[in-house]
């Protein structure tokens, strides 16, 4: 994520794993566009000063090619995480650049006291409107005892968090059992312990906190199989992996993207395509992940596997086990999967808390196609409550694609938000989700995830993979054969490699 929460996903998949530890990334998004062209000191005039973002609780300051963040609460304004520096300009335009090159945003004026900022990688835009200058509370210093950190704290989630209602979370009565074991000798361990249990109350799997060594991140939802460490994760999907060349494939993945991506053909005409994440497919930020991402689906969906006699019949695409990535890598891989444009999702912020809460204008995305050869016939998609944030996101924008994906496997994770993160007095860094994400017909998904339409319950769970019995993939394989039987002359089915039971 990024540190103003605009991204689900910062690191490749090697760092992604110790970022799941320390930060809790399934990362979702960083939108995409990076100005380019001539420089022109009209942009950078035009966009100095200082900027607030609807929603998003966060003002940026611009000044002499350098941008700077401030996170802000009622009672609180800290300079953010995020520092980042100009390397680009146009007009009316400027780029930026943080983390040596990882996190880029470009920030284009739309007009007067307004410009739209987007990170390149994830969806939609943050809206910002010019201030007159920084709030007085930006430039006194906060202080940094334990008291002050947790009431920050708990206004962060006050002012941000979307969810309170739907996890039937009272919040000031959250703060009222945990405000009383907190006073101005408590000790760090004591007061990473009273956030920390907080946020495990929360059961949201946008939700970390670090604090040096202590680090506590991704509490999943209830009943979610979890995966507490970076070990934990790589031996579970590994083990996933195994049984599925085992089980189901009878032969080993070919693979790109550092193992991210696998395919394989199948009997039948059927292909299995799976991704383990959206991000982490080749070392450095989004522009990388996504040139390797095309170089997989160049080689999956080649013109004889999309058109002509021998094109594929149905698709398996499973993303069970998904953590997440750059959401604008989901709407990558969805416009190789269609043939015409439609609805992907709307995506807002909170911005008025309070009951109704109040949201940012909605953003809506669209899948459009790509140039390259497109995939359109029936997909099996395959979820879990392992399919998480950018991995829910690009669910989300299947379900208008035409023929419509037949879910199946058990609900998503229910994240979707990019990761907002927050900075405390003590130097210590938090996040929080603070967006929801609609359908075409304002459907949001949050906290309970987006549910199958076949369900199938214990997906990967011991009993099914020390069983050797994948009960989603055999369900996929039932309903694409179905699908495609009336397009198959006969002798052309081929007796499967497995029994379907």
């Amino acid at each position: 994520m990024d540190d103003n929460g605009n991204t689900k996903s910062r690191r490749t998949f090697g760092r992604l794993a110790a970022v799941l530890t320390a930060l809790g990334v399934a990362v979702a998004g960083q939108a995409a566009a990076t100005a380019e062209g001539a420089a022109a000191s009209t942009g950078r005039k035009a966009l100095d000063g200082v900027w607030r973002a609807d929603g998003y609780s966060t003002i940026f300051r611009i000044d002499q090619g350098q941008l700077t963040s401030f996170d802000t609460t009622a009672i609180s304004c800290l300079q953010g995480l995020l520092a980042a520096k100009q390397t680009a300009e146009t007009r009316d335009s400027a780029s930026f650049t943080a983390d040596k090159g990882f996190r880029q945003l470009t920030i284009h004026a739309q007009g007067p006291g307004r410009a739209r900022l987007r990170y390149l990688g994830g969806a939609g835009a943050i809206e910002l409107r010019r201030l007159p200058g920084l709030p007085g509370t930006c430039a006194t210093s906060t202080p940094s005892d334990p008291v002050k950190v947790f009431d920050i704290f708990w206004a962060t989630f006050a002012e941000n968090y979307p969810f309170f209602a739907a996890k039937g979370i009272d919040w000031q009565a959250v703060r009222n059992r945990y405000r009383p074991r907190v006073g101005p000798g408590t000790g760090e361990a004591e007061l990473f312990a009273v956030l920390r249990d907080i946020l495990k109350e929360l059961g949201d799997a946008h939700t970390a906190l670090l604090a040096g060594e202590n680090q506590f991140s991704r509490p999943l939802r209830p009943r979610t199989r979890q995966l507490e460490g970076v070990p934990a994760f790589l031996a579970f999907n590994k083990r996933v992996q195994e049984f599925i060349e085992k089980h189901d494939t009878g032969k080993p993945l070919k693979t790109w993207g550092q193992g991210v991506i696998g395919y394989a053909d199948l009997p039948d005409g059927l292909g299995y395509l799976r991704l383990a994440a959206f991000d982490g497919y080749a070392a450095g930020g989004f522009t990388r992940n996504s040139a390797e991402l095309n170089r997989a689906l160049d080689e999956i969906f080649t013109r004889a596997r999309t058109s002509g006699p021998n094109r594929l019949r149905g698709l398996i695409l499973d993303v069970r086990v998904n953590l997440g990535g750059y959401d604008a890598l989901g709407l990558q891989l969805a416009s190789r999967l269609t043939g015409k444009p439609y609805p992907a999702y709307a995506k807002q912020a909170l911005n008025v808390p309070g009951d109704p809460p109040g949201f940012t204008r909605a953003q809506r995305l669209r899948v459009r196609p790509a140039t390259a050869p497109t995939y359109t016939g029936p997909i099996a998609l395959l979820t879990s409550s392992l399919t998480i944030s950018a991995g829910e996101t690009f669910t989300q924008a299947m379900m208008e694609r035409t023929p419509r994906p037949e879910r199946i496997g058990e609900n998503t994770q229910g994240a979707f938000s990019d990761f907002l993160w927050r900075t405390l007095p003590n130097g210590w860094s938090f996040a929080l989700p603070n967006e929801r994400f609609l359908t075409r017909t304002g459907t949001a998904f949050d906290v309970t995830g987006i549910p199958p339409h076949l369900t199938t319950p214990g997906v990967f769970s011991d009993k099914e993979l020390n069983g050797g019995h994948d009960a989603a993939f055999d369900k996929a394989l039932s309903y694409l054969r179905h699908q495609g039987r009336a397009h198959l002359r006969p002798g052309q089915i081929r007796h499967p490699a497995r029994t379907v039971r």
